[in-house]
């Protein structure tokens, strides 16, 4: 039972997705840091005056349960589209390249589907001679009428 538990664990894509995901971690707390102290001052500054950031007081003036911060949900959504470029750049594409010089692809454009006419079930692999779902037989695409 743990032996098969163990031979899980070391497969080297939960290594791989482990690793990335720590990375991960590590620079939301970087970029949160960055977006905290560098964007939100600057946001804050574009309401001008003293106010508490970029946004209006909806109830009694001073109670912050009741302020919409829009330069929070601004700053929000630059530290997602930071934090998604970073795992981008620094997990996605070297995973891609590794497993490219393995022969893999990963997150490559999915394969040309088909219709079924008979079901209608629209998964079908276009090179398919027979529906998966109902066992029609398929029309034959070029290149299956080619090989």
């Amino acid at each position: 039972m743990f032996k098969g538990f163990k031979n899980f664990l070391m497969r080297g894509d939960v290594i791989m997705v482990a690793v990335g995901l720590i990375i991960a971690l590590a620079f939301s707390t970087l970029i949160l840091a960055f977006t905290d102290n560098v964007i939100n001052p600057i946001i804050a500054r574009a309401q001008g005056g003293k106010s508490a950031g970029l946004g209006w007081q909806l109830g009694q003036a001073g109670n912050k349960s009741t302020y919409l911060n829009v330069g929070s949900f601004i700053s929000a959504l630059i530290y997602f589209v930071i934090f998604m470029a970073v795992v981008y750049f620094v997990i996605v594409l070297p995973y891609k390249a590794i497993q490219a010089r393995r022969g893999v692809t990963v997150f490559g454009d999915p394969a040309p589907v088909k219709t079924c006419p008979a079901c209608l079930s629209a998964d079908i692999p276009e090179a398919a001679a027979k529906c998966r779902y109902c066992g029609t037989d398929q029309p034959a695409t070029p290149e299956r009428a080619a090989g």
